[in-house]
């Protein structure tokens, strides 16, 4: 497949072997004059050596060597050409919202979900027990076995207690500290979190009231606290605690609410080299169209934007916007480059052997999650919540590390996490996690891994029209309750915090 007319790759569908023909979009017949794997990439014409490799229509790199017609172009000679910050002064977007397509009605569309009284929407009535430090992390995990069997099911309108175990809170200084509290405070704030246990050691740097001012005046309706030192049995104070909690959860109930109000998050990991053709396209459809619906999708992942910068910042909607992104990026660029890291240090030997070569190759895969016409709105602080009403794509800072990612996702408010994947990951963040594999081999081989499947963009057994209208279906069936993510059934949620810090 030629992914745009100014290629000068390919990308195999099959897997390719000697003597494969292919004809482009412009040019000759070209015949593999060696293996492609699927995924993988093909000269489909004389590539000098220097000369700029093209693939979505962009560059991906620089040949390191001649290549002749018809030749495997991987990591043996093709390297990455990322260099410096140099982007293009930001100009008024040439689209805006008129332009999006939205699909018969989605801007109708509603979902059955939880109104808080801060105004957020929630799609699960959970409690959540966060805490303060690792020292009590199998307290948490003993409190959320035992509320699960023996509230979950038996009380009206709780869906679950979760505990998210976390190496953190203690021995942590200055910013690598805020960080922590500025995650564990976000995720108390999160809308599915109807209820929370704040839970402490006592001794910790993390002190309890420290991470108590971070939460806020919410902390006051929803969250119940106690440090393990300071009481006889914490079993017993934390089940307390849990049951109260649990008895404020059974008068909160479903109601009718617009889409608009929806959050959604875009994630990719354990890409292949499908994800930019198939599931990432898909969820880039699924931002615009739920973006014209007025709702808000949420983009991170700063270090697999290098490369693609542009094609994010032409669609900032402001200057303020466009300065904020830009500022965003660099300074991740400057993290790099403070622990004498190359920008370019990406993508993983998965990534690799699935047909990804370069950062830049990565990067404008990845950043199609983001769609195409979406405007972006605002930029959001790690560990910050993205702001309400605005709608549009919020670029989040974080980095590419999926369990940290994903968490800063959540933290950001997303009500589901739509995860692409290519070679398959059984990961899940606090919020429902669903997993779009980029191939039909994949989604067949892990069923209780994956919720939907573009393989059949692949295939090209259907359009990108149907997928995206089955998946915006199923996604609001998600949101409704009437579906779990495999993620959810499987009991896969966890947390990983961004450690920037020494650790004393």
């Amino acid at each position: 497949m030629q992914l745009h007319p100014d290629d000068n790759v390919a990308v195999s569908l099959a897997g390719d072997g000697l003597n494969a023909k292919f004809k482009g979009v412009s040019g000759p017949m070209v015949t593999a004059i060696e293996t492609i794997p699927a995924g993988h990439k093909m000269a489909i014409g004389p590539i000098q050596s220097q000369q700029a490799i093209i693939k979505y229509g962009m560059p991906i790199g620089k040949a390191s060597c001649e290549i002749a017609p018809g030749s495997h172009v991987h990591s043996h000679n093709l390297k990455t050409a990322l260099e410096g910050s140099d982007y293009p002064p930001w100009q008024i977007p040439l689209v805006g919202q008129s332009d999006l397509k939205v699909g018969t009605g989605s801007q109708e569309r509603v979902f059955s979900g939880y109104r808080r009284c801060n105004g957020q929407a929630a799609i699960r009535n959970e409690i959540w027990i966060i805490n303060t430090v690792a020292c009590v992390n199998q307290t948490a995990t003993q409190l959320a076995a035992w509320a699960n069997r023996t509230l979950v099911g038996k009380l009206p309108n709780l869906d679950g207690v979760h505990s998210f175990s976390h190496p953190y809170g203690c021995s942590q200084l200055g910013d690598d500290l805020s960080s922590t509290q500025a995650i564990l405070a976000a995720l108390a704030k999160h809308p599915h979190a109807a209820g929370v246990l704040l839970l402490g050691l006592g001794c910790e740097n993390n002190q309890m009231a420290q991470q108590l001012e971070a939460i806020g005046p919410e902390a006051g309706q929803k969250v119940r606290f106690f440090s393990t030192q300071a009481v006889k049995d914490e079993m017993e104070q934390g089940r307390q605690y849990i049951s109260e909690l649990a008895g404020r959860l059974a008068q909160q109930k479903r109601q009718t609410l617009p889409v608009r109000d929806l959050i959604l998050a875009m994630k990719c990991g354990g890409s292949d080299g499908f994800s930019g053709i198939s599931a990432n396209p898909l969820l880039g459809r699924i931002a615009d169209r739920h973006c014209a619906a007025g709702g808000t999708v949420l983009l991170t992942e700063v270090p697999e934007m290098f490369g693609a910068e542009s094609v994010l910042l032409r669609r900032c909607d402001s200057q303020a916007t466009y300065d904020a992104a830009v500022e965003m990026i660099d300074r991740f660029k400057d993290y790099f480059r403070s622990h004498g890291q190359p920008i370019s240090e990406n993508p993983s030997p998965g990534n690799k052997d699935g047909g990804i070569t370069t950062l830049e190759e990565k990067s404008l895969g990845c950043v199609q999650k983001g769609g195409a016409v979406a405007m972006i709105k605002q930029v959001v602080g790690y560990g910050d919540q993205a702001k309400s009403g605005l709608g549009g794509i919020a670029l989040v800072n974080g980095p590419g590390n999926d369990g940290v990612s994903t968490t800063a996702l959540t933290a950001a408010g997303a009500n589901i996490v739509l995860f692409t994947t290519g070679r398959g990951t059984p990961l899940g963040a606090p919020a429902p996690t669903m997993k779009v594999a980029t191939n039909s081999t994949l989604a067949v081989n892990k069923p209780g891994w994956i919720d939907f499947s573009a393989g059949p963009l692949v295939d090209g057994t259907a359009s990108m029209e149907q997928l995206a209208d089955q998946l915006y279906d199923q996604i609001l069936e998600t949101a409704n309750g009437n579906l779990e993510t495999k993620s959810e059934m499987n009991g896969y949620r966890e947390i990983a915090i961004w450690k920037t810090g020494v650790t004393l």
